[in-house]
């Protein structure tokens, strides 16, 4: 029987195939890695609201203390959105509360007929209602434990995390919230501590040297680093 032999381009064309299989391969997952890295995904991110909230307005130009709108951030491990009724308190337009009259803060603006929509349904606010549905921008995954009034308690500015929304005509995210990102928190806290009772003066800069101002505070408050996979994953 006559022998059957693979010409000899067979075998460059088999080696040329497979790394160029390889290559291809590694294209994919180097742009499927790039295109799901936190930096990628996360920052920037900045959906659009139902009402066109201006936080370099109210936290910038009239300098609202953030705790106003989210009023739980200190005792509780969400920073709550605000409710409807708190918008109501300026933009309530002309209604009548227990004898009083609501602000009337931009009462014809078409921009707040949402909010005004809201209030009229939802009894000043209470449960009967239904409260304005805000676009969550910082979230992060369901297996990891984080408490907001943990951190602010213990010094961490709103700055730390959020970037100078004071200075955001739309909030967006700043930071990535990886956990390669907090754990550099948690290893080097200083320089992300000062006085808890400045954590909302968000255009606050210590005197002099900045590192010393917040080891000076992460003393005083005993603050360690503390990159124990317990503390966010529980």
């Amino acid at each position: 029987m006559q022998e059957f032999h693979f010409p000899n381009w067979v075998n460059r064309f088999t080696v040329i195939a497979i790394l160029g299989g390889l290559a291809v391969g590694g294209y994919l997952a180097t742009c499927l890695f790039a295109a799901t890295h936190p930096r990628v995904v996360n920052v920037g991110h900045q959906p659009p609201q139902p009402v066109p909230f201006s936080h370099k307005l109210h936290a910038g130009q009239l300098k609202m203390d953030c705790r106003y709108c989210h009023n739980t951030v200190e005792v509780s491990g969400h920073a709550a959105v605000p409710a409807t009724a708190t918008c109501g308190n300026c933009h309530g337009g002309n209604r009548v509360k227990e004898g009083a009259t609501l602000s009337v803060v931009r009462q014809e603006s078409v921009l707040l007929k949402p909010i005004r929509d809201a209030l009229e349904t939802a009894d000043f606010g209470r449960e009967s209602g239904k409260p304005m549905e805000w676009e969550r921008v910082h979230d992060l995954p369901d297996f990891v434990y984080f408490n907001h009034s943990a951190h602010i308690s213990r010094g961490v500015s709103c700055v730390s995390c959020h970037g100078r929304v004071d200075t955001m005509e739309v909030v967006a995210q700043r930071e990535t919230l990886s956990m390669a990102w907090c754990l550099e928190c948690h290893r080097n806290p200083e320089k992300n501590i000062r006085d808890p009772q400045l954590v909302t003066k968000l255009d606050f800069v210590p005197e002099g040297d900045p590192e010393a101002y917040g080891r000076e505070w992460a003393e005083k408050l005993n603050i360690k680093p503390n990159v124990s996979c317990s503390t966010c994953h529980r």
